[in-house]
């Protein structure tokens, strides 16, 4: 497990602790700052990963991204609970790598910050493990599935949503994740497309529990 230094910067102290509880169960290190001016003291660290609000005491985020980014192309999330829309767009000019809206789950932000750190920090050899569940055998390194001997054969947009659900068992994930992780960033269609994929997984995959979590999005039970 890489050892990835994280800056959070968050004045709400209690978010931030709990945020930083989950980041260190994955054994990154996480330095948590309140203060946007005290938090740009640090850029020269070169932490892997800087986890920004926007709406901060001393220096909001829009300019610490700035003074972040003229130092070197470390990722940049952007936690908010403004005007999504608006403070995506505009973070995403500035360049931000990646934006989440509050309220959000803080399993989904750690789902958000591994996407980006596998991609800023790819290992040289990546080594994953199979997922076996309900009978199934997923193996996301050849992205296969088996039922047994049986191999049960999936297109790509249900092979990466079985991954993503079976790689983190139990948590929730929203549409929007879910759509940025199968689709892409860059996907404007309907989220509708989403159901589409879990409909056809269920009947492809009918022994993996695939719960309906209206109005969010879906997550995949252990039993």
């Amino acid at each position: 497990m890489a050892n990835f230094q994280v800056n959070l910067v968050e004045d709400e102290e209690n978010l931030g602790k709990v945020i930083k509880a989950y980041m260190e169960k994955e054994g990154w290190s996480v330095s948590l700052f309140t203060d946007g001016r005290e938090a740009s003291e640090h850029i020269d660290d070169q932490p892997h990963l800087w986890v920004l609000d926007i709406m901060l005491p001393g220096m909001d985020g829009y300019q610490l991204l700035k003074s972040i980014k003229a130092e070197a192309d470390t990722p940049v999330i952007f936690i908010s609970a403004r005007d999504k829309d608006l403070d995506r767009v505009l973070g995403l000019e500035l360049g931000s790598d990646d934006y989440l809206a509050k309220p959000f789950l803080p399993e989904e932000l750690v789902i958000r910050a591994k996407k980006m750190l596998a991609r800023f920090y790819p290992p040289e050899e990546q080594q994953k493990e199979d997922i076996t569940l309900n009978g199934y055998t997923i193996d996301p390194t050849s992205r296969t599935v088996h039922d047994g001997e049986e191999h049960i054969e999936l297109t790509t947009k249900e092979m990466d949503l079985v991954i993503l659900l079976t790689s983190h068992i139990g948590d929730a994930l929203s549409r929007e994740t879910i759509i940025e992780y199968v689709w892409g960033t860059d996907y404007f269609g309907s989220e509708r497309a989403v159901d589409d994929v879990v409909r056809r997984v269920r009947k492809k995959l009918p022994r993996i529990h695939l719960e309906t979590l209206y109005g969010y999005g879906y997550r995949v039970l252990s039993s």
